[in-house]
């Protein structure tokens, strides 16, 4: 920790003389400051300032310690056993390197001195050294190293469950009764837990279940890929569901209809908010639940993907005054979290945000959000009419799906407000006919529309395990890639190690096609032109295609080609 009596200068000059601010910034952070609980560090990293790395180094060097991005942990000398976990979660702290005299012990907040005093009780013969390191990073080594090896996983958990004490499950006829009390017996609460942990830790989105004839298949989607899990046996399938039915405050003795439920519960110090849908098959009720960390959520733009260019195109589009932007793409292409990443970036006490959302996947401070509810007739275009009585600056509708919720939207951009919102189509160009075939007119399109943005999301190459290799000659050849093109690339893949389950893939990021109408493409659109007529004047002006920007991601080494031409 810092030196008593060393002088030290405020974080925020730190980062001005390391110049990661500009002294206007730092006065336009620090007069925010005070209409928020934040620290100044971490309000100059929610507003996009600076990065969660350079607050920390800054921070280090006012606190006299060494700063570690990433921690290696070593427990050569087998002691760290008697550490609780949850002390560890609970201080953000965690012992990760030991010898015969001292203790090395990482920590996410340096002004938190109380969990030393405590660690210097339980080691009084080591002498504890502090460095600083990112939080995620620490929880990290929390779960690897505490966690995961004081628990079993989801399969060591079914192997262990004794049939003799479930034969009433394999009965073709049970009451609703019966399987309430089995679902609430401990070893399929504990299955349920477990398998939802080491979701969680396997960097799951959903946990899919789904009952067959002989037998019942679990599955994880990871990285946007779904992978076999385990196959818990087909006697366990009755509870295991109703298990999920009692968490989710669903109707356990409905099977017939589907249902939708949620379920809040931390993990690991995450937060884990999941969504849970069941729906009824021949074999069964399937149930898929979707897992939504709100922890480890970032929404900063910069760091999902856009190149220099097209963020800083992006960047000035968003902050007009009025006008309507579009993200486009598929489900799953990310692009709810693009909108939230520009309401982040919008987002001042100066401003008035609300959403009209279904659902609300994040709850983002400062901004109000609605959630739709066609059951009472709170649809996307109610919401929308009653939000335009809230004197609104910034408006962002979850989906357009409708002529009347396009029309109320462009007429909320032509009287002066900033309309965010997302359609469903292949490409940027194809937002356009989308609109029309709506029943939208073309002039209004031209007159309120600022522009599209496509974007899909492609699995980025584990750092762990990745390796350099060529791509076959006829690939490029396929793609127009020649030596010229290639030349200073590097391309790499991934072998498949423990850290990334084999995959070679770890995280993903985004690919986008930016296409703002200028003045030649909105006559274009007057005009009715189709599609391909569009994108090939967009891409005459400069406009990056999705797969440009993602064999542009290949060639910088960060994806593989294969992962590319899989998704645009």
């Amino acid at each position: 920790m810092s030196v008593r009596g060393r002088k030290t200068k405020p974080l925020g000059a730190l980062l001005v003389d390391r110049k990661v601010v500009t002294p206007e910034q730092l006065q336009e952070a620090l007069l925010l400051q005070k209409s928020t609980p934040l620290r100044l560090g971490q309000l100059l990293i929610k507003k996009g300032m600076a990065t969660e790395d350079e607050v920390l180094e800054a921070l280090a060097e006012q606190s006299g310690i060494s700063y570690h991005k990433s921690i290696v942990f070593d427990d050569s000398e087998n002691i760290f056993g008697r550490v609780p976990t949850y002390f560890l979660k609970k201080n953000r702290v965690v012992p990760f390197k030991s010898d015969a005299s001292l203790i090395r012990v990482a920590a996410a907040d340096v002004l938190n001195i109380h969990p030393f005093d405590d660690l210097k009780m339980l080691y009084p013969d080591h002498d504890i050294e502090t460095v600083l390191a990112p939080e995620a990073e620490i929880l990290r080594v929390i779960n690897s190293h505490f966690d995961i090896m004081r628990a079993d996983s989801a399969g060591d958990v079914i192997d262990g469950l004794a049939g003799s004490d479930f034969e009433i499950l394999s009965s073709p006829v049970m009451e609703t009764e019966d399987i309430l009390d089995m679902a609430n017996e401990a070893p399929i609460i504990r299955l349920v837990n477990t398998m939802v942990t080491q979701a969680v830790q396997d960097r799951a989105s959903d946990i899919h279940i789904e009952p067959y004839e002989k037998d019942l298949a679990v599955r994880f989607r990871i990285d946007g890929i779904l992978y076999q899990m385990f196959t818990p046996p087909k006697k366990f399938q009755g509870a295991i569901i109703s298990r999920i039915k009692i968490m989710a405050n669903l109707n356990i003795a409905e099977n017939r209809l589907p249902q939708d439920g949620r379920i809040q519960i931390k993990i690991g110090g995450k937060d884990i908010d999941i969504r849970v849908s069941v729906f009824p098959t021949y074999y069964g009720e399937r149930v898929v639940m979707r897992l939504l960390n709100k922890t480890d959520m970032n929404f900063d733009l910069s760091a999902m993907g856009f190149s220099e260019t097209v963020l800083e195109s992006f960047e000035e589009t968003i902050r007009k005054t009025y006008g309507v932007v579009l993200v486009t793409g598929p489900t799953g292409s990310g692009k709810s979290t693009t909108l939230y990443g520009v309401l982040s970036r919008l987002c001042s006490p100066e401003i008035n945000i609300l959403t009209v959302e279904d659902p609300i996947e994040y709850q983002l401070h400062g901004v109000g959000q609605m959630q739709v509810k066609p059951k009472i007739d709170l649809t996307f275009a109610n919401g929308l009419r009653s939000i335009l009585r809230q004197d609104p600056d910034v408006i962002m509708i979850g989906e357009i799906r409708d002529l009347e919720t396009s029309e109320i939207a462009i007429q909320a951009a032509l009287t002066g407000h900033r309309v965010f919102s997302t359609l469903h189509t292949n490409d940027a160009a194809s937002g356009v006919t989308r609109l029309i075939d709506m029943g939208v007119e073309p002039f209004l399109i031209t007159s309120s529309v600022n522009a599209f943005l496509a974007q899909r999301l492609v699995r980025k190459v584990c750092p762990h395990c990745r390796e350099a290799y060529r791509p076959t000659a006829q690939m490029l050849s396929q793609l127009g890639l020649g030596a010229a093109k290639i030349k200073g690339s590097r391309f790499y893949h991934g072998k498949g190690c423990e850290k990334c389950l084999g995959t070679g893939f770890m995280g993903r990021t985004g690919i986008f096609e930016f296409l703002p109408l200028s003045n030649d493409i909105r006559r274009m659109i007057i005009g009715r032109s189709e599609a391909y007529e569009i994108k090939e004047q967009a891409i005459k002006e400069g406009m990056l295609t999705l797969l440009s920007d993602g064999l542009e991601k290949a060639m910088a080494g960060s994806t593989t080609i294969e992962e590319v031409l899989r998704v645009s």
